[in-house]
């Protein structure tokens, strides 16, 4: 088993997300040019000065049962939704490790988290103030842990190959992808659920964030907040969910004659060290991680021609990234249709990686690239560097293989970018 030439490819998706409770729902809103922003209703809002967020469309409550989830923080209920959507996606079930179905010593589990349990942290606080001590909730600790939402699917799926959580802020969801694609590479595990997860919708990070003048303040006009490459961007907007994979050693799906969606063929990382909030502005780190995944892997450029990328919304990050793009691929990036999904779902912080590789291989998978909506001025540095995907939808190549990457960069420099490959 211990190869580390092994094909993973995608055998399952699932997510929970602003535009919708699963992953087909998710990706209609997404081929739709749907927007899942909208106006903060809590009390708690109206002293905030950003009181806009892309809140989950459908809570959890409506889907975990109410003992279950008064045991998880809500990013772990969103990933164990997620979770358990992905794993009935590629074929299994809650007793596959148990009737022998799948091998649960080679089964893993890699969810991120970039914040973990902030809400179960900050709310449990706010009990212990206001009434003291013997109220505080038994099942803090294990709630808050950012390694909660991966050690709850572990359970889920029976895994014993190892149970991980890589915390890189908004790179965590898909360096934990990357994690994953490497345990099966090496041969630590067959089958690997892996994503990312984010619930911090709350008072203090809003206001931190928005002291920080690092999000959108559009309050008057939510739904057109988040945009990627318009001259007027002025932020990201704070979204909430998960998205989760199913990940198999090409072998073992074919051993059980599992559907792939796709090939999940590497992924490339690096850091900035520029500064612990702000991109480096060339895009340096980035072109590091692009070219390290060329390095690494057989990835042929000229089979690219979708980006699902990171276009958080923000003046500076927007164009380093597709500077970088340049930078690496040349004039076969004018081949490649760049996407800003987060113009629709918000950005899910250490989630965004999870949904936005779900994104990404059901782009590949039914070949069309999803929209980014709201570009009424195209920025110049935009249109100089990259094809961005505006207005509607587009088809990709319908001939052939082809290849898409999903980019993912977070506070302190992290850069990790996914390729994925059509079978």
């Amino acid at each position: 088993m211990s190869s580390t030439n092994r094909t993973v490819v995608v055998t399952g998706i699932g997510a929970t997300t602003p535009l919708g409770g699963d992953a087909t729902s998710t990706w209609e809103g997404l081929v739709a040019g749907k927007s899942g922003v909208r106006p903060l209703e809590q009390d708690w809002a109206a002293e905030q000065a950003v009181r806009i967020a892309a809140q989950i469309a459908v809570e959890p409550i409506e889907v975990i049962p109410r003992p279950q989830a008064r045991k998880l923080d809500r990013s772990a209920q969103f990933a164990l939704i997620a979770a358990k959507e992905a794993w009935a996606d590629a074929g299994y079930t809650e007793t596959s490790a148990d009737d022998g179905t799948v091998d649960a010593d080679r089964v893993g589990t890699v969810i991120a988290s970039g914040i973990g349990g902030v809400t179960t942290l900050l709310d449990q606080y706010d009990v212990l103030k206001d009434k003291g001590v013997r109220r505080v909730s038994p099942h803090t600790v294990p709630m808050l842990m950012p390694n909660g939402p991966s050690a709850n699917v572990g359970l889920y799926v029976g895994a014993r190959a190892g149970v991980h959580t890589p915390v890189s802020a908004c790179a965590s969801g898909a360096e934990a992808i990357g994690y994953a694609i490497e345990m099966i590479r090496t041969g630590r595990a067959d089958v690997v659920v892996a994503g990312g997860t984010e619930a911090a919708i709350h008072p203090l990070p809003i206001a931190a964030f928005g002291n920080m003048m690092a999000m959108s303040k559009n309050n008057e006009n939510p739904q057109a907040a988040s945009r990627p490459y318009d001259t007027a961007r002025d932020g990201f907007v704070l979204g909430e969910g998960a998205g989760v994979v199913v990940l198999e050693s090409a072998e073992h799906a074919a051993a059980r004659g599992a559907r792939v969606y796709a090939e999940a063929v590497g992924q490339g990382i690096s850091a900035d060290g520029h500064d612990i909030v702000q991109p480096e502005p060339e895009g340096r780190g980035i072109a590091h991680a692009l070219q390290n995944l060329l390095d690494r892997t057989d990835l042929d450029p000229a089979e690219i021609v979708h980006v699902n990328a990171h276009a958080t919304s923000t003046p500076a990050g927007d164009i380093a990234e597709l500077k970088a793009l340049r930078k690496v691929f040349g004039d076969d990036t004018d081949h490649m249709a760049v996407s800003g999904t987060k113009s629709m779902t918000g950005h899910l912080l250490g989630g965004a990686g999870g949904v936005e590789t779900v994104a990404t291989v059901l782009a590949l998978y039914h070949r069309v690239a999803p929209p980014t909506i709201n570009v009424d001025n195209l920025d110049p540095e935009a249109e100089a560097n990259a094809d961005v995907v505006r207005g509607e939808a587009r088809k990709l190549p319908v001939e052939g293989r082809i290849a898409a990457l999903n980019d993912s960069f977070g506070f302190g420099g992290h850069n990790v970018v996914l390729a994925f490959r059509t079978i």
